[in-house]
């Protein structure tokens, strides 16, 4: 695994105006930014498990986040995708209002690559001032840059 959740993130899979309101359409709307990674080996089996990850309890962490994942066979190293809305995304199932979502697939074989990556973006969100800087980038490469810089201060 990469060592760092800045280098997992790329321009193209990071969507800064997500224009769903609702949680399955969001999902979508950010899921399709995996659609054709290189390491997602069917689509469609991926997010057929990430859907059902999903209804099975609440993705919410709180603060206006959302960690939708899937650990699957249906992809061969960790993605990850990210989804920002400025109004928010009601997820019904937990009546909260979402305006980060981070998408994370990781193969079952890799429990351990998994968890490291959850510990880091939950350190890394539960600071106030580095969900502005994700909330406030301009563009994809300024949230990658946040998120780099966020990464050097832990």
């Amino acid at each position: 695994m990469a060592g760092r959740i800045s280098q997992l993130l790329d321009p193209k899979r990071i969507l800064l105006q997500v224009r769903g309101t609702k949680r399955t359409g969001a999902l979508n709307e950010v899921a399709q930014l995996l659609q054709g990674h290189p390491d997602v080996t069917n689509f469609e089996g991926f997010y057929s498990e990430l859907l059902a990850r999903d209804r099975l309890d609440t993705t919410c962490l709180g603060n206006e986040i959302a960690l939708p994942h899937a650990r699957t066979e249906h992809v061969k190293a960790i993605v990850l995708s990210v989804g920002r809305s400025d109004t928010g995304i009601l997820f019904e199932n937990s009546q909260e209002n979402v305006r980060l979502l981070f998408m994370l697939g990781t193969p079952k074989t890799k429990p351990g690559d998994y968890l490291l990556v959850v510990s880091t973006l939950c350190k890394l969100l539960k600071e106030p001032a580095n969900r502005e800087a994700f909330l406030t980038a301009q563009s994809p490469e300024a949230f990658i840059a946040a998120i780099a810089a966020a990464e050097a201060k832990l």
